[in-house]
């Protein structure tokens, strides 16, 4: 009996509306930072009621920097081909600073270290941080309505330089929550969609949760900003949980409402300039421009004053008009012509002069964590390189570091794609540092199996689908010492070239 054809309706976006919140994005994340930073760093209670800069005047924020520069990689190498290492390489030749993890993952990358390893490795005080939750918009705004996508993207952003660290979490947190705010208004229902990707037990739920139950119980804001600076004096200031939990507590005890929700986020105090610019570019993505007050949007005018970027090569958006603008004409070719045959990760979208139409979506259709369960069972000192036809993932047993004459274990896995529905066997050889030597079976079985809609194609979890190989060093290891694995499979033309770093 022939199958029936899926049913495939994209969701209709009035480019109009949908220009307005992307506008009101950029605008609320720029009140939000420049109110927000002359009082960054400071660990008390603070007592703002507004702006202590003169109008017209926009404070330099990297919230947005980075933003910026993924944009650019997204416009010049097309969306579909951005990941962590593309990334990598924008934010070497883009992103100037190199403070806390932003200076860990650019050094990394420089010695040769592929994300997410690059947001491991000697990163133990700044993985937890806030350097990378606060730049998710540029994922939302590009992935409205979707954040199954959005949190893919964000992620491969984050582990650059949080690796697998509470960064991470809470950027698929913030990152979900945007996207989800395309669609729907209600706070609480985003707080749910986000907390629906990340693992129940990870410190950034834990610090969202305590605010969701004391505001429940009636608990004033004050004592549960106090609450979560002592829950959270473990991990130390400047730290994501607490920040993000301090994001959702000025939104969810100011009524969403722009001027009271920014106060309050900006009153619990630490990262200031982040929780201000999120709860502006959350709300202004939720309600449009008409949620922003009319004498906040007129004191900080349009212009975007950037500090991170390394400019002389090229253009980069110099207002908040010109950076919808530049939004919405990359959305304009990927929102054109959608296909059910390249829909993967959640729906598909174009825009209409006419009536918004959501058709039957629910918040309950954008729950689950799969992706947060299956990405963050992996090792922490870990990589993937893609190819046409598979994807592999290499794990190292602990930091890429060995000795003379030591060892270091990893398992490699190969995964089919599934746009090549086929069994394979994968062929490894191993090019080393002279005197090395690498041990194990050298070949992978990549498999498929009948499931419930048709043929699905993935590797197994175990098998042959992962082999365990040791590197034994030689006598002569270098400070960095460089190998490949070449992967080949009969028949087929392309290599997959794996290139491994590992530090003396």
């Amino acid at each position: 009996m022939a199958r029936k054809a899926p049913v495939f309706n994209p969701i209709k976006f009035n480019k109009d509306q949908l220009r307005d919140k992307i506008y009101a994005c950029w605008i609320g994340k720029n009140i939000g930072g420049t109110m927000g930073t002359p009082y960054e760093g400071m660990q008390q209670i603070n007592d703002i009621q507004g702006f202590v800069t003169e109008k017209g005047v926009v404070l330099p924020n990297d919230d947005l920097d980075l933003q910026l520069v993924w944009l650019r990689a997204m416009d010049e190498m097309g969306p579909e081909n951005v990941n962590s290492k593309v990334l990598g390489e924008y934010w070497t030749s883009f992103i100037g600073p190199s403070w806390n993890e932003y200076g860990v993952g650019k050094g990394n990358l420089r010695a040769g270290i592929l994300p997410p390893m690059s947001g491991e490795l000697y990163n133990d005080e700044w993985r937890h941080s806030n350097g990378a939750w606060i730049r998710t918009e540029v994922w939302a705004c590009t992935h409205p309505g979707c954040p199954e996508k959005a949190i893919r993207y964000a992620f491969e952003d984050a582990s650059v330089d949080h690796g697998f660290g509470e960064g991470s979490y809470a950027t698929i947190f913030v990152a979900a929550m945007q996207s989800a705010a395309f669609i729907f208004d209600d706070l609480r229902t985003l707080i749910n969609i986000g907390l629906s990707k990340i693992p129940e037990d990870c410190r950034t739920a834990r610090s969202i949760k305590i605010v969701l139950n004391n505001f429940d119980k009636g608990i004033d804001w004050k004592t549960t900003r106090e609450q979560l600076v002592e829950d959270s004096m473990d991990l130390g200031w400047f730290q994501a949980p607490m920040n993000v939990a301090f994001a959702v507590l000025g939104m969810l005890y100011g009524g969403c409402d722009f001027k009271k929700s920014m106060i309050i986020a900006i009153n619990c105090g630490d990262d200031t300039d982040c929780t201000g610019a999120t709860v502006g570019s959350t709300l202004g993505i939720m309600y449009g421009t008409k949620c922003i007050p009319a004498d906040w949007r007129e004191h900080i005018g349009d212009d975007i004053v950037t500090i991170s970027i390394i400019k002389g090569h090229g253009y980069f958006p110099a207002s908040c008009k010109e950076l919808t603008d530049c939004v919405m004409g990359l959305l304009s070719t990927t929102m054109r012509t959608p296909n059910p045959i390249l829909a993967k990760h959640g729906p598909q979208f174009i825009l209409t002069d006419g009536e918004s139409d959501f058709g039957n979506l629910t918040p309950e259709s954008f729950m689950g964590r799969d992706f947060a369960e299956g990405m963050f069972h992996r090792s922490r000192y870990s990589f993937t390189i893609e190819s046409v036809y598979a994807t592999v993932l290499v794990e190292y047993e602990h930091e890429p570091i060995i000795a003379p004459n030591g060892e270091l274990k990893m398992k490699i896995t190969c995964t089919l794609n599934g746009n090549m529905a086929e069994q394979k066997l994968f062929n490894l050889k191993f090019y080393l540092p002279e005197g090395w030597r690498a041990e194990g079976r050298k070949h992978v079985h990549a498999s498929m199996i009948s499931g419930s809609h048709g043929m699905r194609i993935y590797s197994l979890d175990h098998g042959f689908s992962t082999t365990e190989i040791t590197l034994v060093a030689g006598e002569n290891v270098e400070a960095r010492n460089r190998g490949v694995i070449e992967i080949t499979t009969p028949e087929r033309p392309t290599p997959i070239l794996v290139p491994l770093m590992i530090l003396g």
